[in-house]
């Protein structure tokens, strides 16, 4: 018998339509969830080998997961001489580090193993098809049937009724409890969560945590001896539990006193605090100074003592400190270098002030100078023990300090400011334009005497200089004294 199929134009027209969604069906679950492209033919896959000591549960399709993220499977996990070589399935365009530790960990208690990769750093070269992971960078879990045999061993070594007391116990110290443990419970897990969340940030903390661990380690003997002196320090807090408590009740009635003393002493307590800031930044600034004072005032003492021993039980008038004043006039003579010399200085019976000269002056002789030995040029520096220089930027500075001659009296110039030079003022090295002498210099001449004082402060006369003076000139005259 024969039978004659006649499929109309709108049957025709449905299977076309359905086996067009039967083939994307087919071409869907093919290429995205049975990923077809990458188990036959590799297709945005690399392969790594992970050499293991032993399977650890660990079996083909596991996940295999980075920075908690999954980034692979076990293609397969074969017997080698040394243990056990799992073919990992990595998926392209991920940098994993090559430089890095894979563990074989399990998912749940029931098993689900998979492969972690750890990156010891994020600098080392990718991985890349073909490498291996050697034996002494992978781990495996312990295996959980050796773990139980473990814990029920123990429970078998507990004797029944303790293990009854045990439990017992537990139910009393948890019974009820029930708000406070979940609630430990989902704290817990919230941690967990954010943890998982700021995984590389743990990561790096946990990465930069080994110095200050190291630097832990290293002053271990100083924290011993911290806690041993902490722990002293304690027990005799612990001994005198009543001198203790008797100051921290006695601290609230005293501070209160203090605060209505304070409060008395208003508004002068503040002004006279106020006006101790200055001199308390110049008591800084001069700390070592103030230190040496106090090192040399028991010393001074001493010798102050001793000056009034020399009269004691003696049948002198004055029984006190016994002094000698002995007057050596111009013993050394006075320093005249460094100063005006004698053409600019005043007279002393003029009553006018008018300004100080530019500059600062001082005995610019050598240090080693007998006169004037505690002058501005001995001054010794506060921040640079054992040298001494006039003024602070030539103690901070590196230079030292040079006397403008070796002798007593004044050199250069006698004029300098007159003819607009500059005398030797400057707190610092000497110029050396001021050793020269001039071969021309101006004197003050008084006429109506005929004196006039020289560069080196010595005064002459000479009493025909004045143009009244007679043109007759003799050498017995010149051996006249002006009047005669």
């Amino acid at each position: 018998m024969r039978f004659n199929l006649y499929l109309n134009r709108q049957t025709k027209i449905q299977l076309v339509v359905f086996t067009t969604i039967a083939l994307f069906t087919l071409a869907l679950m093919g290429l995205h969830y049975m990923r077809l492209p990458a188990l036959l033919f590799g297709v945005g896959r690399y392969t790594v080998t992970v050499e293991l000591p032993q399977a650890g549960g660990l079996y083909t399709t596991g996940n295999v997961t980075y920075r908690g993220a999954e980034v692979g499977r076990v293609r397969s996990v074969n017997l080698t001489d040394t243990g056990v070589a799992a073919v990992l399935s990595l998926k392209s365009g991920i940098d994993i580090p090559s430089d890095l530790t894979a563990e074989v960990h399990s998912q749940s208690a029931i098993g689900e193993q998979y492969v972690e990769l750890r990156p010891r750093n994020a600098t080392s070269p990718p991985l890349k098809n073909g490498d291996r992971i050697t034996l002494d960078n992978t781990s495996v879990p312990a295996d959980i049937n050796a773990l139980l045999d473990a814990v029920d061993a123990g429970l078998r070594a507990v004797p029944r009724d303790n293990l009854k007391t045990v439990v017992d116990e537990s139910y009393t110290a948890v019974g009820g409890l029930g708000p406070q443990l979940s609630a430990l419970v989902k704290g817990a897990t919230d941690l967990s969560i954010d943890a998982r969340e700021n995984l590389d940030s743990l990561l790096t903390l946990i990465d930069k945590s080994r110095p200050v661990l190291d630097s832990q380690t290293e002053t271990s003997d100083a924290i011993q001896r911290w806690a041993a002196q902490l722990a002293t320090v304690t027990r005799e807090l612990q001994t005198h539990d009543d001198a203790v408590a008797g100051v921290i009740g006695n601290a609230g009635p005293a501070l209160g006193e203090g605060r209505a003393l304070v409060e008395r002493l208003q508004p002068a307590l503040p002004t006279v605090l106020a006006n101790l800031v200055s001199p308390g930044q110049v008591a800084l600034t001069f700390q070592p100074n103030i230190e040496q004072l106090l090192v040399l005032l028991p010393q001074l003492v001493a010798v102050q003592s001793a000056g009034l021993v020399a009269n004691h039980n003696t049948k002198q008038p004055y029984r006190g400190e016994y002094l000698s004043f002995n007057l050596n006039l111009n013993l050394p003579p006075p320093c005249t270098t460094g100063f005006l010399p004698a053409q600019q200085q005043r007279n002393p019976a003029l009553v006018d002030y008018p300004k100080r000269p530019p500059g600062a002056t001082y005995c610019r002789i050598a240090q080693d100078g007998i006169t004037e030995v505690r002058g501005a040029r001995n001054t010794p520096c506060v921040t640079k023990p054992g040298k001494r220089a006039p003024s602070v930027k030539l103690c901070e500075s590196d230079e030292e300090y040079v006397p403008l001659n070796d002798g007593f009296n004044w050199k250069g110039d006698p004029n300098a400011t007159l003819s607009g030079q500059d005398v030797p003022d400057k707190l610092g090295p000497g110029d050396p334009t001021l050793e020269l002498e001039l071969s021309t210099s101006i004197a003050d001449y008084d006429p109506a005497t005929g004196t006039y004082t020289g560069p080196g402060g010595r005064q002459y006369t000479q009493s025909d200089l004045a143009q009244t003076a007679s043109e007759d000139k003799t050498w017995q005259s010149m051996l006249v004294p002006p009047g005669a």
